[in-house]
């Protein structure tokens, strides 16, 4: 049964909403995960025996690569500059940010 015209024009008006809000909420994510990896430095640098800086950064490097398409490009290239960093990240990383395991480099 066809819904009448006025309950279409709602149903797309609250889409294109939700449609604002998500990408206003990955947005908000992105940020965070940069600001995450931001402070993360000066903490690890400030905190040398705890270990509260790298647990912050991998939690930033998450938001930043699942919320942000310049993030992901931007730690696709480091990976590919700099291959050995690869190897120190996790598979259950790898998957979380890029959807992919590590590649198998010689």
């Amino acid at each position: 049964m066809p819904l009448p015209p006025e309950m279409n024009a709602t149903r797309r008006r609250f889409g294109t909403v939700t449609m604002g809000l998500h990408v206003a909420m990955r947005q908000c994510l992105a940020a965070l995960g940069a600001f995450l990896i931001a402070i993360a430095i000066p903490i690890g640098a400030l905190t040398p025996f705890l270990p509260i800086g790298l647990p912050l950064a991998i939690i930033g490097v998450v938001l930043l690569g699942r919320n942000a398409v310049w993030g992901r490009r931007w730690m696709e290239g480091m990976l590919n500059r700099f291959p050995r960093l690869e190897r120190f990240a996790p598979n259950w990383l790898m998957r979380a940010v890029f959807g992919r395991d590590k590649h198998s480099r010689s």
